[in-house]
């Protein structure tokens, strides 16, 4: 089956090409997959109106008939975990990669709109067909307790941890990352041997 890729970004990021984001959105593409890595709006202060508009938009042309497949880093992922409450039959995704989802009392006051509150597990499931997976540090700053305790446990699932990793960004080395390419890739098993980037 084709594959179809929304790939979001956090706070800040303005898609610079050390990214491993940028680097996993153009290997997609030269795979032959549609790959959206949209310019999410206002992205030094955001807001949760202007991104979960932009979030319909872009489900919106993910490829109905080909897997679709969402990859969120940062504060993208508190974007998918609000939004997922009115997710659409339609907008269903096939899988979903939160890399880096930071604690909510960690955002900062920069992007406090796109804070959750309490987090509710089950539209997170619900918005998705198939697997979600975590990927997070031991030591992010912006998620101390970890995204195990965080998400992960509440979501019934096992977060892979990257030990020193950070926020996992190009500052902590992750500009090519082939955890984020084999699990793109529906390579499960390699994913998981996966445990440093490039």
């Amino acid at each position: 089956m084709s594959k179809s890729f929304l790939i979001l970004h956090g706070i800040a990021n303005h898609r610079p090409p050390e990214h491993w984001q940028f680097w996993l959105a153009a290997r997609l593409a030269e795979q032959g997959h549609q790959v959206l890595y949209p310019s999410l709006p206002d992205t030094d202060a955001p807001t949760y109106a202007g991104w979960s508009a932009c979030l319909r938009e872009q489900l919106a042309q993910l490829d109905p008939g080909a897997e679709r497949v969402v990859v969120c880093h940062s504060l993208a992922c508190l974007l998918w975990f609000r939004a997922a409450a009115s997710v659409t039959e339609d907008e269903r995704v096939d899988r979903l990669l939160l890399v880096s989802p930071p604690a909510d009392a960690e955002v900062p006051e920069e992007g406090a709109d796109l804070r959750i509150g309490t987090f509710d597990p089950a539209p997170v499931r619900a918005g998705v067909r198939g697997e979600i997976r975590i990927a997070c540090s031991d030591g992010d700053p912006y998620n101390p307790r970890g995204a195990q305790d965080t998400y992960a446990t509440p979501l019934d699932i096992r977060a892979d941890v990257f030990p020193g990793a950070g926020h996992i960004t190009p500052s902590s080395g992750f500009g090519p990352w082939p955890f984020a390419e084999a699990w793109s890739a529906g390579d499960t098993d390699s994913a998981w041997a996966v445990s440093a980037p490039a």
